[in-house]
């Protein structure tokens, strides 16, 4: 599972059993991300979490970077038995706003937040993927 964590809305993608392809899974409210990951953890077998991680071209954190560090403290937590790694974010949100461009969406779809808040965490995962089948 991927987690595109933003100020107002968390994007989720997950993967197939064999870990080859992601697929966006939802977006859900930051006020309702813990209730919802706590139910599909129950129902659902998740090996491990990649949390985006805002970066500067320089590599240091980014100023949302401030944001997601308390989401993360939090999830370790709540979760200590789930594996949770981080992930370069760096243009996810402008990859996933060209990806909705070239495959045909319409300007009002484009402006949906919540579908590049799903696709960025779709990109991050398959980015992942696509770095541990290179290992």
């Amino acid at each position: 599972m991927a987690i595109d964590y933003g100020q107002k809305r968390v994007g989720i993608a997950v993967t197939d059993p064999a870990g080859i392809i992601a697929s966006a899974l939802t977006t859900v409210h930051v006020q309702d991300i813990f209730p919802f990951l706590k139910q599909y953890f129950s129902s659902e077998n998740v090996e491990r979490v990649i949390v985006g991680e805002p970066l500067q071209m320089n590599n240091t954190p980014s100023a949302s970077a401030r944001f997601i560090e308390p989401f993360v403290r939090k999830f370790s937590s709540v979760f200590p038995e789930m594996a949770l790694e981080r992930a370069d974010e760096r243009y996810t949100s402008k990859m996933a706003h060209q990806t909705m461009i070239m495959s045909g969406m319409r300007k009002k779809a484009r402006q949906n937040k919540e579908k590049i808040d799903a696709i960025s965490a779709t990109i991050i995962l398959q980015s992942y993927l696509e770095k541990q089948a290179a290992k």
